[in-house]
């Protein structure tokens, strides 16, 4: 797995590359969670567009950072999602929660658009 990152005012933008399997996931939610401080963004933009693979392990990464930026407020959307990605996160009931765009330029703007949100998970 591999993992880039991008800054866009208070957007991270994660460039994701590789399989998300239970061998990847824990490196990835601290990679994540480390460059959104280090950058200082409060919202994030996960670029699916370079992955190959996904298991339940990548529903809990994105999960997991949906629930840890709702606390402050951020907020999150997913890109790039090949068809057996989207499926997988279709039928977790993850587009319930997170927004979706097809390309990482959507999403960018998406979150640049809307204000932010405050509340609990």
């Amino acid at each position: 797995m591999e993992v880039m990152f991008q800054s866009s005012g208070h957007v991270l933008i994660t460039l994701l590359r590789g399989d998300i399997d239970h061998h990847t996931a824990s490196a990835l939610r601290q990679t994540i969670d480390q460059s959104m401080k280090e950058f200082g963004c409060s919202d994030l933009v996960m670029d699916f567009s370079g992955v190959g693979f996904m298991d339940s392990a990548g529903i809990g990464v994105v999960l997991g950072r949906y629930k840890k930026l709702m606390k402050t407020g951020g907020r999150i959307c997913v890109s790039g999602c090949s068809p057996h990605v989207a499926r997988l996160l279709e039928m977790a009931g993850v587009f319930s929660l997170v927004q979706r765009a097809d390309t990482r330029m959507q999403a960018e703007s998406m979150l640049q658009s809307q204000p932010q949100m405050t509340g609990e998970v």
